[in-house]
């Protein structure tokens, strides 16, 4: 029995550069003026929910909640709602890391499915309490868009860390 999975390649560390990187270009695509499109993913969630999941030590609920922050001050929405929705979701994604890492990529996309769906409800939720209207069932099409990215995400956010696939006398891994 291996530690890993079979045909899986390991990875460098993840550089903090490139990490924080990652999250101002997603925060900075959330901020876009794209209109208001049901499937219009949050790249921001999925960028924080995919280094929760492979960085837990590093991204955290706190840092999700301060973009959260940064998000609600940008969209002009009730103080908290991104925050709380944010924080919520890498404090799960988190709490699944380990289990969601020993599946294949697709396998994990379905997993991180209902989180998105959840992070969804929540920014739903609160804004009803405060008064809003039900934005409609074509809302939670975005769900599914950040799952279907999952993989993509997978591919370019790891990027930076594969290996060299062949080793020789200078890299034995």
């Amino acid at each position: 029995m291996s530690i890993m999975p079979r045909g899986d390649q390991l990875l460098l560390p993840a550089s903090p550069l490139f990490m924080a990187f990652t999250l101002l270009v997603a925060l900075v695509f959330n901020m876009l003026p794209l209109g208001r499109s049901a499937v219009l993913p949050d790249l921001l969630a999925l960028t924080l929910a995919f280094w929760s999941v492979h960085q837990p030590r590093r991204i955290g609920v706190g840092l999700s909640f301060f973009f959260g922050l940064l998000m609600d001050v940008h969209q002009g929405a009730l103080l908290g709602q991104h925050a709380l929705a944010y924080a919520l979701l890498a404090f799960f994604a988190i709490a699944l890391h380990r289990r969601l890492l020993w599946f294949p990529v697709l396998q994990q996309a379905m997993q991180v499915l209902p989180l998105f769906l959840a992070m969804h409800l929540v920014v739903v939720f609160v804004r009803m309490a405060a008064g809003d209207l039900f934005p409609g069932w074509q809302y939670f099409i975005a769900p599914v868009v950040e799952a279907a990215l999952w993989p993509v995400a997978t591919v370019l956010l790891l990027a930076p860390q594969r290996r060299a696939p062949d080793p020789d006398e200078n890299r034995p891994l």
